[in-house]
C-alpha cells in the first residue's frame, strides 16, 4: 500500500495544451483538468501553438476549431502531417455541427468534443487519448 501511494504522489503529471479564443472555456477546462491531476497550459490563439509544443512537449492538445487566423482544423492538419508531432493526440473542440467532418480530413484529430460539453465527456475523452 505504501508503495502504491508513493508512486501516485511521484507520478509525472500529464501535460495538456488547451487552445481556445474563449477565456471562459479555457477557465472551465483548466479547472476541470487540473482537478483531475493534469498540468494545463492554455493559449487564446493559434499563433504560438507550434512554439509551445516545441518548448513544453504536451501529451495532448485540446484545440478549438474557430480560432482567429489559422483554424483549428488547419493547425491540427499541420501537427498531424509533421513527423515530430504526428502522434501527439489532438481533440478538436467546437460548437459547429460539422466538427465530426474533421475526423475525415487528411491530418485528422484523434477525437472531437462538442460544445457545450459536460465534465464527464471532457474527462473521458482526455483519459482515452492519454491511455492510447
Amino acid at each position: 500500500m505504501v508503495c502504491t501511494e508513493y508512486s501516485k504522489v511521484h507520478q509525472v503529471m500529464k501535460k495538456i495544451l488547451i487552445v481556445d479564443d474563449n477565456a471562459f472555456i479555457i477557465e472551465v477546462m483548466t479547472y476541470i483538468l487540473m482537478s483531475k491531476g493534469y498540468e494545463v497550459t492554455a493559449l487564446n490563439s493559434g499563433d504560438m501553438v507550434f512554439d509551445t509544443v516545441k518548448i513544453s512537449h504536451p501529451d495532448l492538445i485540446i484545440l478549438d476549431d474557430s480560432l482567429p487566423g489559422m483554424t483549428g482544423r488547419q493547425i491540427c492538419q499541420l501537427l498531424k502531417l509533421n513527423h515530430s508531432t504526428q502522434y501527439l493526440p489532438v481533440i478538436m473542440c467546437s460548437a459547429n455541427e460539422d466538427i465530426d467532418d474533421s475526423l475525415l480530413q487528411h491530418g485528422a484529430p484523434n477525437d472531437v468534443l462538442h460544445k457545450p460539453f459536460d465534465i464527464n465527456s471532457l474527462v473521458d475523452k482526455v483519459e482515452l487519448q492519454l491511455a492510447a
